[in-house]
């Protein structure tokens, strides 16, 4: 995901694709800013390695890299002002679930100038992600096995929710039903890399404030966008009885706000690839999405 400064101008409402350039100091890529890349990524790997061994470390690294270089990327091709990604290393906590990390995000220092740049920017980090995640959660399923136990994670002694590519790549990787409650799958530590890899994309497309899927959704319906933001978030609301952890997903995105910020550029229309990369967003979220993603052992 992304974060934007709160510092905006006034939209500009005009036909012209023409849009104020950028005068402010651009995100430099120096020493300093090197090291404190280098140095959280370096903690991040540390972290993943401690808590997971190092397959894990290397898919979750992977996916989370890829999710953001998707995103600095897009910003570099559409010249917005946008810092290096940041990741975020997690030590292991008692009594937590720990997976080495919080995730990783970029900043992006200046508005956005239309819808077009902004579906580029918001759909680059979830695709990309994407589609590093399905070959390493189908290495990892590949390197798994099945048991009659319990169907719980060996690293967390969690119950891991499915979602639709997660029951998919079951059934066509190791040949059992999904569904069965007698056999079940032992994650091999690069499949739950991969599903962890699946679920943050599914959370970041959730199409809310700025959140990837609110740039997405804002890019795809503009003033449509608050209503989509706020059946969600009621949907984030119920989910929560289901699994508290999505009432602390609420609760952030509801500080941070449910509304889109405008872009400087209203009423340029999107392109028919704009469009296609916004509902293959859509598609990703529907297919990556996990109800209940983490249960207590019975």
């Amino acid at each position: 995901m992304e974060n934007e400064s709160h510092h905006r101008p006034e939209p500009v409402y005009t036909d012209s694709p023409e849009y104020p350039p950028f005068s402010g100091q651009r995100f430099p890529i120096n020493a300093k800013t090197l090291s404190i890349f280098f140095g959280l990524f370096a903690a991040t790997v540390f972290t993943t390695w401690l808590v997971g061994g190092p397959w894990f470390s290397f898919g979750l690294i992977l996916i989370l890299a890829t999710h953001e270089f998707g995103h600095y990327w897009a910003c570099r091709v559409n010249n917005v002002n946008a810092t290096l990604p940041n990741f975020i290393p997690l030590p292991p906590i008692p009594f937590f679930l720990n997976i080495g990390t919080m995730g990783a995000f970029i900043m992006i220092k200046e508005p956005t100038p239309n819808r077009r740049t902004l579906m580029e920017i918001g759909a680059s980090g979830p695709i990309a992600g994407f589609i590093v995640a399905v070959p390493i959660l189908l290495i990892g399923l590949l390197n798994s096995h099945i048991t009659l136990e319990q169907n719980v994670d060996p690293m967390t002694s969690i119950r891991l929710g499915d979602s639709l590519i997660f029951l998919g790549m079951v059934k066509v990787t190791l040949g059992i039903n999904p569904f069965s409650i007698e056999e079940t799958v032992m994650l091999h530590p690069l499949a739950f890399a991969g599903w962890l890899g699946m679920f943050f994309t599914a959370l970041n497309l959730l199409p809310m404030g700025q959140l990837d899927g609110g740039h997405v959704i804002y890019s795809l319906f503009n003033s449509k966008h608050a209503y989509v933001a706020r059946l969600s978030f009621l949907a984030l609301l119920l989910l929560g009885f289901h699994w508290a952890g999505w009432w602390v997903w609420a609760a952030l995105v509801f500080l941070l706000g449910l509304k889109h910020p405008p872009v400087l550029n209203e009423l340029e229309p999107l392109e028919p690839r704009h469009r296609f990369i916004g509902y293959l967003s859509i598609v990703i979220f529907i297919l990556t999405f996990v109800p209940v993603p983490f249960g207590l052992i019975q």
